[in-house]
């Protein structure tokens, strides 16, 4: 029920899907009218496709507590629901983030050995054929450096499981490559990731380097990450809008977009955020994936992939045991 679209986006894409992964069941949770009204008009399977009503729906400016208190019947909340009780292996939405993040932590609750939670996302690269993982992307504005660890040990193991990387790169996004850049928090983190058996800890990346395919796994804390996720929709909104002006500018502009459209339009979906649609909340007993609100039925659709695509890597299970065992080597190394 949540985004800028509603029903009229998640619907159609869950019938995408639904297409797509022949053997996916899909629950759709909330206004059974409004969602009866989409599907009327089209062809789908009902044992494959189940409705659940939900009397209430948080808004996309509420107070994340004031959703918990208050929406204990609302489509987030019963979907969540659904999750803790086994009736479903994945949840996403398009919904308020904060809300979300917060319904999920309080139902679901983290893995042993996870303090928070943290959204990782792709990001695309300059190789066409690898993108990165980066986290955390806003579930934290403020973290320790225990804190970034743990998603380290959480993102590289997503990247293992997901992109099928023996042994992924994680590099800490810093201001400089250099040891004697950063603040006190990037330097603890790294003192730490160097003394984490369990990872390829490569150093120090770049803002500007994010998208050059050397890493597989960026860090961050989740103020600096959310800045860094919308400076570049933003940006590839940016150079979309530029080229899009420029080929309309005269006739003569007009002629030559027309001949170049087909390498125009592979270079714009390369860039669109919605080819990346589809943000995990990491850390979680269970799968739970974030849709931009802003999202198009390509673009959800995308979001239910990444849900059933972390489900089938049994990714949740991956994590929990990484943590164990790097607990466990964390403490057998302060016994001696």
């Amino acid at each position: 029920m949540g985004g800028d679209h509603g029903p009229s986006v998640t619907v159609p894409a869950a019938l995408e899907i639904l297409a797509k992964f022949p053997k996916i069941r899909l629950i759709l949770v909330g206004d059974s009218v409004a969602l009866e009204r989409q599907l009327s008009s089209r062809q789908y399977d009902s044992a494959r496709l189940v409705l659940l009503h939900a009397s209430q729906q948080v808004e996309m400016d509420e107070l994340p507590s004031q959703a918990l208190r208050t929406k204990k019947d609302s489509s987030m909340r019963v979907a969540i629901n659904q999750l803790k009780e086994g009736k479903a292996q994945a949840c996403v939405s398009a919904g308020n983030t904060g809300a979300l993040m917060a319904t999920a932590r309080f139902v679901l609750k983290t893995l042993p050995g996870v303090d928070r939670p943290a959204i990782i996302s792709t990001f695309p690269t300059m190789s066409p054929d690898k993108n990165v993982r980066m986290l955390d992307l806003g579930a934290n504005v403020d973290s320790n450096a225990e804190n970034l660890v743990q998603f380290a040990v959480m993102g590289s193991v997503l990247a293992s499981a997901v992109d099928n990387i023996e042994n992924p790169k994680v590099y800490l996004l810093n201001i400089g490559e250099e040891e004697i850049k950063g603040n006190d928090l990037v330097k603890q983190t790294a003192y730490l990731l160097t003394n984490t058996k369990c990872l390829n800890f490569a150093g120090y990346i770049e803002g500007d380097a994010i998208h050059t395919g050397e890493a597989d796994v960026v860090v961050c804390d989740g103020f600096v990450g959310n800045v860094a996720l919308k400076t570049t929709e933003g940006v590839a909104r940016f150079i979309g809008l530029l080229m899009k002006e420029a080929f309309m500018r005269n006739i003569f502009t007009r002629l030559i977009g027309i001949m170049v459209k087909p390498v125009l339009k592979s270079f714009i979906r390369r860039i669109d955020p919605g080819r990346y649609n589809g943000a995990t909340f990491i850390g979680l007993n269970g799968t739970v994936v974030k849709s931009h609100g802003g999202a198009n039925i390509q673009a959800f659709a995308r979001a239910i992939e990444e849900a059933v695509i972390g489900v089938q890597k049994n990714v949740p299970e991956r994590i929990r045991n990484q943590v164990e065992q790097t607990l466990k080597s964390s403490l057998s190394s302060e016994g001696h």
